[in-house]
């Protein structure tokens, strides 16, 4: 069986659905059997798929298509000529915004969430416009949708429309071998040195986005708990700038502990894993998530999770991590000081995080899409 799959919306590999694109694409090389896994890839990215070059067909797509508008004309133009040219028997597109209106073969597309639809403002008007109308079209002429939770399969049936039969649920991984436990001594020496972040410190990792990701009552929360305990704790983001990222930049220069706030940017796949090992506890207090891999990544890693239950957070955390009302910021700076103020604490939720962490991986993810794959080739 070929199957294509579109990587255009990978973000430069700096986007949550770029690490999905990445580890799907490891997992399904390592399954037994006779596909042909054939990936369109924008030229500046094709290092990226390095690891898998010599075991993939792959097809470089010009740098002028990389602009949002530019993409999805190239979706709806040009790949459905290049799936029939390549004699593919399943095209996945791993977004809903750039799924095909033509079907030159059986397509299948991941939702990630149905943000535009649950948090006002999220994007500017343009995307929201293309979201919640054009996209659900797009939806309902998928063969198959993969919804990466419950709580997703549930948005998607709601407000695409799309029957429950069209639909998957599959859960993401965890790469195992990268996001493990391990003594952290190391790791807090190297991420200390590194980022200016000599004493214990909370982390959020998630692009800066405003108001979907939460930064500003994080911060205002972190406020409080400094104010009242004058702990020297620190608080550290991981993310690049998104939609909105002004305002949370705003929110750090006008905190009265902003010398203890860091915004370390953009940090790379090799140096993850290190940071959620050098961090006391990971703070999760996004408004809505689709799937929400960083906790579990911290869990993997032994890192102590507070989270908001927002969106599919609870169903994804479950009962290893400490739950937040991600709008209550005294809820939330309660937390903050609870954890931050007992060992016994830290280590209850680090035991709990290494044991739900175990159910996710990414050679059962692929196992299950493989299979999406085969019941829509077989149509």
């Amino acid at each position: 069986m070929r199957i294509g799959l579109s990587t255009s919306v990978i973000g430069r590999g700096k986007t949550g659905i770029g690490q999905y694109v990445f580890a799907l694409t490891r997992a399904l090389l390592t399954r037994e059997g006779s596909h042909r896994l054939v990936l369109f890839v924008l030229r500046e990215d094709l290092p990226l798929f390095d690891f898998a070059e010599d075991r993939v067909e792959i097809v470089p797509v010009s740098e002028k298509f990389r602009s949002a508008a530019n993409d999805i004309l190239w979706h709806q133009l040009r790949l459905p000529g290049l799936a029939r040219k390549l004699k593919l028997d399943v095209l996945h597109v791993p977004s809903y915004r750039r799924m095909l209106w033509r079907r030159p073969c059986p397509l299948v597309a991941t939702i990630h969430d149905l943000a535009p639809f649950c948090v006002a403002e999220k994007y500017d008007r343009k995307r929201m416009f293309y979201g919640r109308v054009v996209a659900r079209r797009l939806a309902q002429r998928q063969d198959a949708i993969i919804a990466i939770s419950e709580n997703t399969a549930r948005d998607v049936h709601q407000f695409f429309h799309v029957p429950h039969p069209k639909i998957t649920v599959i859960h993401n991984g965890i790469e195992h071998g990268r996001f493990s436990p391990q003594p952290p001594f190391d790791a807090k020496l190297e991420i200390a040195q590194r980022h200016d972040l000599p004493k214990p410190f909370f982390l959020y990792v998630a692009r800066l986005e405003h108001p979907g990701k939460n930064h500003v009552r994080l911060i205002e929360a972190f406020n409080r708990f400094k104010t009242q305990t004058k702990s020297n704790w620190q608080l550290a983001f991981a993310g690049t700038d998104s939609h909105g990222a002004e305002a949370v930049h705003a929110a750090i220069k006008q905190s009265p502990h902003a010398a203890d706030i860091r915004a370390l940017g953009f940090v790379a796949n090799e140096e993850l894993s290190t940071l959620y090992r050098a961090a006391d506890v990971f703070v999760f207090p996004s408004l809505y998530e689709g799937f929400g891999m960083p906790p579990i990544e911290a869990m993997a890693c032994g890192c102590p999770v507070i989270s908001s239950a927002r969106g599919s957070l609870g169903e994804v955390v479950g009962d290893a991590a400490s739950l937040i009302n991600p709008e209550d910021v005294d809820d939330m700076a309660g937390k903050l000081t609870s954890m931050a103020g007992s060992d016994v604490l830290r280590k209850t939720w680090r035991e709990a995080g290494l044991a739900h962490a175990k159910k996710f991986d990414w050679k059962k993810t692929a196992t299950q899409t493989l299979a999406v794959y085969e019941r829509v080739a077989k149509r």
